[in-house]
């Protein structure tokens, strides 16, 4: 029979983002996980609970209590994840082409995406590429990994191809003055950065000046980038996986020790409850990118 696939604790405490502290607790509390020993008496977890301890994570970061989920079955905890609310049934017009794009995907063709992808930048242009493509798309990778017809591993090949077209895309448009001059970036445990750069190509069309930083930057480095780059604005991305009731007391700390005269702009499935206040502006949609723009170049005339 073949090796049965096991973790250490340090790489479990990788994998999931649950410390070593909190995995023994939970082993002496709960009863789970029931890791194994190998030959010299250390821990040795089976892939399967790897993969509880995984959903229990993400369920913890919506808010659910660890002895509720610790003591659910599978099945019960895969009924509490999170889906995607689906605002509209009716397919968008071109599902059938995405659905190409998502099957190159699944079966790891990375070349023939990437052909795929640059024919419809090609064709659509960059912004309704960012809005009508890759939006739509990877919302639809992320409705096809919850549901389990696409692997962490694809899903993260997806990330990076989507990152690599962007990022070629936005290279090629023209130079010269550009304003407001915006910071992007994201906060400590805040990984996802393809929305950052949607919002980069989108913002870059119309005429601001973008300063990548990419994803997990401390709040006090935040802070000192945009006094550094004499930012008129910071913007940050939250995904949907992203505790929702950590974002407020990160926004009111990073407020604290920026520039006053820089606004902060937040946007991504993780600030549907953040209320816009003097100085932060929520972005509901990438469509609101244009009007924002409109909105501070009328508010600071040159």
């Amino acid at each position: 029979m073949p090796d049965i696939p096991a973790f250490n604790i340090a790489a479990v405490e990788r994998d999931t983002g649950l410390s070593k502290d909190v995995l023994r607790m939970w082993e002496r509390r709960y009863g789970f996980p029931t890791p194994d020993r190998d030959a010299n008496g250390e821990r040795s977890y089976p892939a399967e609970q790897v993969e509880h301890l995984r959903l229990i994570k993400r369920l913890l970061d919506q808010g659910h209590r660890p002895g509720k989920l610790l003591a659910a079955s599978p099945e019960a905890l895969a009924a509490l994840a999170p889906r995607h609310k689906r605002e509209d049934t009716v397919p968008p017009p071109d599902a059938e082409a995405l659905d190409a794009l998502l099957q190159h995907i699944r079966q790891h063709d990375a070349a023939g995406y990437q052909q795929a992808m640059q024919q419809r930048l090609a064709r659509q242009g960059l912004q309704q590429f960012v809005q009508q493509t890759v939006a739509v798309l990877t919302r639809r990778v992320g409705e096809a990994w919850e549901d389990g017809r696409v692997e962490v591993f694809e899903e993260h090949l997806y990330t990076e191809l989507t990152k690599r077209l962007l990022r070629q895309a936005i290279a090629t448009l023209p130079g010269g003055a550009r304003q407001p001059r915006i910071v992007l970036t994201s906060v400590p445990d805040e990984e996802h950065g393809l929305g950052l750069l949607m919002v980069e190509a989108l913002a870059a069309l119309e005429g601001a000046e973008c300063i990548p930083l990419g994803t997990q930057m401390p709040l006090l480095d935040i802070a000192r980038a945009a006094q550094a780059h004499r930012a008129d604005i910071v913007a940050l991305s939250f995904s949907v996986a992203f505790p929702q009731r950590q974002v407020t007391g990160l926004l009111d700390q990073l407020r604290s020790v920026m520039p006053q005269d820089t606004e902060l702009w937040v946007g991504g499935g993780g600030v549907a409850r953040v209320a816009a206040t003097t100085g932060l502006r929520v972005l509901h949609g990438l469509d609101d990118i244009a009007a924002a723009l409109k909105d501070w170049r009328a508010g600071h005339p040159a």
